[in-house]
């Protein structure tokens, strides 16, 4: 049930919804937390996509009744962060008295003894010269167990809500979707979105073996917004590595930041090549219906033809931006305490995002996606934030981010359209 602090969402703002979820690790317990704020919200998602531990929180949330999603994912994220018996809590308690930080414990601990539930390091006797060398440094097997445990894989297949994740062929190196409008989904495939080489071993499935879809692009935004048919649609994109930050200045600083810029760079890559192409097949729809009869049937007018949709597309921002250095080791530091405040913040922030609601304001009509970060202070909806390059500008915009009643929607007319170039990995 929708929570009446949030603004209501008028009857005539009909998009669906997609919740995507990148990868991040232990980052991940932050899209815990936005998923907490939309459950109590009008905005349920119909679709969710996943990267890596997107993939496993999707999962989750797709493989339980809405009700029992939050208590399913704070389930797996208390089982991954409890702390092993050879591990006292004096040792934290002396890193946090030493260093004045709790969280070089918590990698530490990540590195030494794995995670419960999630993955462990390689047997000894495995490292033995003479014997199969090991691909990986850890073992994921503990992670099918959980995933049996709190993911109902029945209610996925039944699709009541769509569900994809992100992974790559090992052999090929292509990037490949694993979606349930298409194939029955099982734990490997899950596995399969978050094996990061070389900590994790490759998955096999089907006789092929796969890594990580973060390897390739870490988020699966294309694959919402591309997919034939399209349709109008409001997707929540959660991102756990901010593309800006302050100057480093320590190697410390250095290596996060660089890790930061690397995860980063491909999404903004990705969201902004996708805005731009979805205003380019909306004004292609539009300028259709001007055209004269005899220029509709030259074979250039049937090529652009092919481009075109009516479908409008909102893209919400929601990035992790902690108020202090984290370290190179944010994204294997699962520690209890940090994984409670990552939860939080991202509750916080989703909050305020649904607070504000500015999909909620009329789209420009020549605009055919849109890209909102409220925590950045960007609620303009024809300015995507932080593109520094974007040609429209911003003059103009002022006064236009406060939510209005949106007039009610065409009828969609999706036609058939060939996928445009983008380098997304697909």
């Amino acid at each position: 049930m929708a929570d009446q602090k949030f603004p209501p969402r008028p009857p005539t703002y009909d998009k669906k919804v997609a919740l995507v979820l990148q990868g991040g690790g232990a980052l991940g317990s932050y899209q815990a937390g936005v998923y907490e704020a939309l459950a109590q919200s009008a905005y349920l998602p119909d679709w969710v996509a996943g990267i890596s531990i997107g993939a496993i929180n999707a999962a989750i949330i797709a493989g339980n009744a809405p009700e029992n999603r939050v208590e399913k994912l704070h389930a797996f994220w208390n089982t991954i962060t409890e702390p092993p018996a050879a591990w006292p809590m004096w040792i934290d308690h002396t890193f946090a008295a030493l260093l004045g930080d709790h969280r070089p414990a918590g990698a530490a601990n990540a590195l030494i003894f794995g995670q419960p539930g999630f993955f462990a390091p390689r047997a000894v006797h495995e490292w033995v010269p003479g014997s199969a060398k090991p691909t990986s440094f850890y073992d994921t097997g503990a992670l099918k167990g959980t995933l049996e445990r709190l993911v109902d894989f029945d209610r996925i297949n039944a699709r009541e809500m769509r569900f994809s994740v992100g992974a790559v062929n090992v052999r090929t190196g292509n990037f490949v979707n694993f979606d349930n409008a298409e194939i029955a989904i099982r734990p490997e495939h899950v596995m399969a979105s978050g094996a990061l080489p070389p900590g994790f071993p490759a998955v096999e499935i089907d006789g092929e073996h796969f890594w990580d879809g973060g390897l390739v692009s870490n988020t699966p935004l294309y694959r919402v917004i591309t997919s034939i048919p399209r349709r109008s649609r409001l997707t929540f994109q959660v991102d756990v590595f901010p593309a800006r930050g302050e100057l480093p200045t320590s190697l410390e600083e250095v290596a996060e930041r660089e890790k930061d810029i690397r995860y980063s760079s491909r999404t903004r890559a990705v969201t902004n090549t996708l805005r731009l192409m979805h205003d380019v097949r909306h004004n292609i729809n539009t300028l259709w219906d001007r055209l004269p009869p005899e220029l509709r049937e030259t074979p250039e007018a049937k090529y652009l033809y092919n481009f075109g949709c009516v479908t409008t597309m909102d893209i919400v921002q929601l990035i992790y931006r902690p108020d202090h250095v984290q370290g190179h080791t944010k994204d294997y530091e699962f520690s209890r305490r940090t994984m409670e405040e990552r939860w939080q913040r991202g509750l916080a922030d989703a909050t305020t995002t649904l607070l504000a609601s500015p999909w909620l304001a009329p789209a420009p009509a020549e605009v055919g996606a849109r890209v909102f970060d409220v925590l950045a202070g960007d609620m303009r909806p024809d300015k995507p934030p932080m593109c520094d390059a974007d040609p429209r500008g911003m003059e103009g915009n002022e006064g236009r981010c406060a939510p209005a009643p949106v007039p009610a929607a065409k009828q969609e007319r999706v036609r058939p359209a060939r996928s445009l170039a983008v380098a997304a990995g697909e």
